[in-house]
């Protein structure tokens, strides 16, 4: 089996957030896929199959199968292109848990047409996740699915300089968390981070999904349709996005760090 390594999000090898690819011609079971993910212990592993009409796509962390991801579905976009299975004008296009997915190529960028989403507020702020991430200062919080949240900070720095407590946000049930703020340095719109404890990621690097619920949150807050973000983890990375009235278009770059034959048994 051939497998890829790419840096999603940036033009830089060993930032962004990695993702393995997986070109399969048959999908195999759920058990095996979920395996070769926690044997590459990224944050995505995605694998694709030809079909009549595209690609059917699926995505692994090292823990469980997942509905959206953003920075493996421009991995594998990318792989498309660059192993010629499609032209350089002929746009990508993936069945998956969330239904049609699509993606161009445009020079050296990306672009993803994912599902916009919405943010609820919540009658009040949970306390208690609150103090597991380390926040005072708070702006909003609402939700998007239970356990799901989206949580604006006053400053850029706070949203850098988090350190959340893993393991009580688990005890919270607490399986999702996107914290965010207001840009402070240009071209940069708004920066976030993003927690997944409940997918077994404790901090992903660049969440493309994460910007289907952002995207609208920041529009609204900003007065634009089109904004310049920044993922503030440790690897970092940007994404140009634009909204539209049902989809977030999700521009990005990508880098392939590594391909190889995985074998199995």
């Amino acid at each position: 089996m051939k497998i890829f390594i790419i840096d999603a999000f940036t033009c830089k090898s060993f930032s962004g957030n990695p993702a393995a690819v997986c070109p399969l011609e048959k999908m195999l079971p759920d058990e095996k896929l979920q395996a070769i993910a926690r044997e590459m212990n990224l944050s995505e592993t995605a694998f694709f199959v030809p079909q009549d009409v595209g690609f059917h796509l699926r995505w692994f962390t090292p823990l469980k199968e997942v509905d959206l991801c953003g920075h493996a579905t421009l991995a594998t976009a990318h792989i498309l292109w660059q192993e010629k299975l499609l032209a350089d004008d002929q746009a990508a296009i993936f069945s998956t848990l969330s239904g049609t997915l699509s993606a161009k190529k445009q020079q050296d960028w990306i672009e993803l047409q994912f599902p916009r989403g919405e943010i609820q507020e919540l009658p009040s702020p949970n306390a208690d996740i609150l103090q597991a991430l380390g926040i005072n200062d708070l702006i909003y919080m609402g939700s998007y699915r239970p356990n799901r949240y989206l949580i604006e900070v006053p400053q850029a720095d706070l949203v850098r300089t988090l350190n959340p407590n893993f393991s009580r946000l688990l005890e919270l049930g607490a399986d999702r968390i996107m914290v965010t703020a207001k840009g402070d340095q240009a071209p940069y719109d708004f920066v976030s981070r993003y927690f997944a404890p409940g997918a077994g990621i404790n901090e992903d690097p660049v969440t493309g999904s994460a910007h289907c619920y952002l995207t609208p949150y920041w529009s609204k807050k900003i007065g634009k349709d089109s904004l310049i973000a920044y993922q503030a983890s440790m690897r970092g990375g940007e994404l140009r996005l634009k909204l539209t009235n049902e989809n977030v278009l999700i521009r990005g770059q990508a880098v392939t760090i590594f391909k190889g034959e995985l074998l199995y048994s």
